[in-house]
């Protein structure tokens, strides 16, 4: 009998860690122990950031002030990724001494009770945390090959010369991004008639301005009815019954969750497992965080869910977590766009005050390529900050000084007692807080 069984090895590992220092009897079942740490770790932020932050210095190096070309080398890109991601696993497991680390799949055959490769696991907690895989539409016969996902991206030895990439979320972005700046050639097949559709209309649009100066060019309201891979490279047709081919297809149409691991008919699922506001399931004791419970699929999300999980079944009385003040960010190049809070896209017209500041307003964004940058701020009709977004080189990180803000119901008048740095594109977010 354990005290708590985590099922999934991605950011539920940070939960059983805690835990376990907290003198619980911690199991974590994971099917592959290689890829403890999760998607985030292995095939998802951390090595696609690594793949953008080296393209990006390709792209920035094709420059009239410098002299020379460079290119990216994939084998030693691949070779490198494979050793961080191995040292960091490594780390991971060290601190799970005191976990009860279980290679097996794992099913949840009844209240209180895990089936591990055959074996009957019992405990009185139960968090399940078993992320999200790549979704493939019908049609599209995907076979790891011409037809990808991002985690085939992440194994390439060579670039195509050409790629079509088909979605317009924050995969098919930054992998846009990614290819375009390492000089391949690339199409963004999207079915809709605009990207990023809840970003602000200004962003969106100069995102899109962004990718094609790198080169992207946009197939939009385009669906595809099916794709295979034949002789002449990957055909795709259309909806429209119009057809293409093209050497390479990465399939970046968002991810659904993983829910295989529920066979207990107490546990409400539909596309994902239903939990309330604690992240508990229909099930008491029996919770389900990140990806898998269908709320955010980002990584600092579901480890703040489950350490939040851990600490109430700890005993303890944590707040419960306002997801609004989760930080979601999209890292394209050569800027990224971030937000927090509450944004346009979210609020009803009269009921908000919206200020924007342009990067261009300020001479360091002449040579970091962020003179089409973005900082929109918004306030209620007290003048409490809401939220914002910021499209700039690392607006992920600028976007901390909005998250603070937010998460501590600041008015402007408050947030702008901090004196931000020249020349720094935080000084945007200072003149944001004085416009409000």
């Amino acid at each position: 009998m354990y005290d708590i069984i985590y099922i999934g090895g991605g950011l539920n590992y940070a939960g059983a860690v805690v835990a376990a220092k907290n003198g619980k009897k911690v199991a974590l079942i994971e099917k592959d122990m290689s890829q403890l740490g999760g998607v985030c770790l292995h095939k998802g932020c951390i090595p696609s950031k690594m793949f953008l932050h080296y393209a990006n210095i390709v792209s920035e190096s094709d420059n009239p002030i410098l002299e020379g070309k460079i290119s990216l080398n994939m084998q030693e890109l691949v070779s490198k990724k494979e050793k961080l991601l191995k040292n960091v696993t490594q780390v991971i497991q060290k601190q799970c001494a005191n976990v009860d680390l279980i290679e097996a799949d794992a099913k949840l055959i009844a209240p209180y009770r895990v089936e591990a490769d055959g074996k009957v696991l019992e405990a009185k907690n139960i968090i399940i945390g078993t992320g999200s895989s790549a979704f493939i539409p019908d049609g599209i016969e995907y076979n790891k090959k011409d037809i990808i996902t991002s985690d085939e991206v992440l194994k390439l030895q060579e670039l195509p010369k050409k790629v079509a990439i088909y979605g317009a979320g924050a995969i098919a972005l930054e992998m846009a991004s990614f290819f375009a700046s390492a000089k391949v050639e690339v199409t963004l097949i999207y079915r809709k008639e605009h990207i990023l559709t809840k970003a602000h209309p200004l962003i969106a649009q100069h995102i899109q301005k962004e990718l094609e100066k790198l080169g992207v060019s946009f197939l939009l309201e385009h669906s595809i009815k099916s794709a295979k891979d034949t002789k002449k490279g990957v055909h795709i047709v259309f909806e429209d019954g119009k057809n293409i081919y093209t050497p390479m297809l990465l399939v970046a149409t968002g991810r659904k969750a993983n829910i295989d691991v529920i066979e207990c008919k107490d546990i409400e699922v539909d596309r994902s497992i239903k939990t309330d506001a604690f992240f508990e399931t229909s099930l008491k004791d029996h919770y389900a965080v990140g990806d898998c419970n269908g709320k955010l699929q980002l990584a600092h999300a579901a480890r703040a869910e489950v350490l939040n999980v851990t600490q109430r079944i700890l005993g303890k009385t944590p707040k419960k977590l306002n997801l609004n003040s989760v930080v979601k960010f999209i890292n394209t190049l050569p800027m990224s766009y971030a937000y927090v809070g509450e944004v346009k896209s979210m609020l009803k017209d009269g009921e908000y005050k919206e200020t924007i500041v342009p990067l261009s307003q300020f001479t360091y964004s002449a040579y970091n390529r962020a003179i089409d940058g973005l900082v929109v701020i918004y306030s209620d009709k007290q003048g409490f900050i809401l939220g914002g977004e910021i499209l700039a080189p690392n607006a992920q990180e600028l976007i901390g000084i909005v998250a603070i803000a937010v998460a501590g119901e600041m008015d402007a008048k408050e947030a702008q007692k901090a004196i931000l740095a020249h020349p720094t594109f935080s000084e945007a977010i200072d003149r944001a807080f004085y416009r409000l």
